[in-house]
């Protein structure tokens, strides 16, 4: 239901007072087959979510590939069948939705596969930068890549950031978050040893090396071995994080490598939406 009433916003925005070309154009009780077609290589991702959002718009959706399947050029992804009309109203915005979330399910898999060639127990985590109202679709679309979802929002898990730091000090806020529940886990965002070395002497279980640098973050993991303290904690990698430097970011001695790349920058897919038959 939640997904409906997106979809349903994301459907008034495009078509606030409906489709004035197709009502004009195509006769109500036209009838019509569609496909929705790869123009590139991609990953399908979530297009399950969708069979019962189209339903309600009277259109009978066929998945063809399935999320996780790869899809090369001219393959056919989803069958539509309904009024004509119908299709053609929900087209853009369905195609939208769609190709953003093949292109992170893409994008994603791509920065697995290049960091677990060099590691193969890091994982490659997602960050909360995502579309507003997509959140979960995004996460989704990450996990069917093959990645990780970090945390969904700031409901879930204790991560203590700069922000945070600055107004509190790591000590203080590490003091106050271990008052929640013991379910969470708490991590602590660092940009320096000394801010991991206290974070990690007052307990923090996850330290995220956030925009050290490759060679910085190398620094700090051989320094705290050296100290004893690397495997009292896991450590996240964070900032700046390509896919161009994935494969050397993944060679560090790390748990986990986030990246907004993959939900903010993915490599953009197409797709297209072709009527292959008017139905008697």
């Amino acid at each position: 239901m939640r997904l409906l009433r997106k979809f349903l916003e994301w459907i008034d925005e495009d078509a606030p007072y409906g489709d004035r070309t197709g009502e004009l154009a195509v006769p109500g009780n036209m009838l019509a087959r569609a496909l929705i077609i790869a123009k590139s290589p991609l990953i399908v991702a979530a297009v399950e979510d969708f069979t019962a959002v189209l339903g309600f718009f009277g259109i009978d959706a066929k998945i063809l590939k399935k999320s996780g399947e790869k899809a090369v050029p001219g393959d056919a992804i989803m069958e539509l069948r309904g009024r004509a009309g119908d299709i053609l109203l929900v087209e853009r915005t369905l195609l939208n939705v769609l190709s953003y979330l093949f292109s992170v399910a893409t994008t994603t898999e791509k920065f697995v596969r290049a960091a677990k060639a060099v590691n193969p127990k890091v994982r490659i985590a997602a960050t909360r930068k995502t579309p507003p109202g997509m959140r979960e679709l995004v996460k989704k679309a990450v996990e069917i890549g093959g990645g990780d979802t970090h945390r969904f929002g700031l409901s879930d898990c204790i991560l203590i950031k700069d922000n945070h730091i600055a107004l509190m000090g790591i000590s203080e806020c590490l003091k106050r978050a271990r008052r929640g529940s013991f379910v969470h886990r708490i991590e602590v965002e660092v940009r320096s040893l000394e801010e991991a070395v206290e974070a990690i002497k007052e307990g923090a279980e996850i330290v995220m090396l956030d925009n050290t640098g490759i060679e910085g973050a190398e620094r700090i993991i051989s320094t705290l071995k050296s100290m004893g303290l690397r495997d009292r904690v896991k450590i996240e990698l964070s900032g700046g994080i390509t896919l161009e430097n994935i494969a050397p970011a993944s060679r560090l001695d790390v748990d986990v490598i986030s990246t907004s790349a993959i939900t903010m920058h993915p490599e953009p897919v197409d797709i297209s939406l072709e009527i292959v038959e008017v139905v008697k």
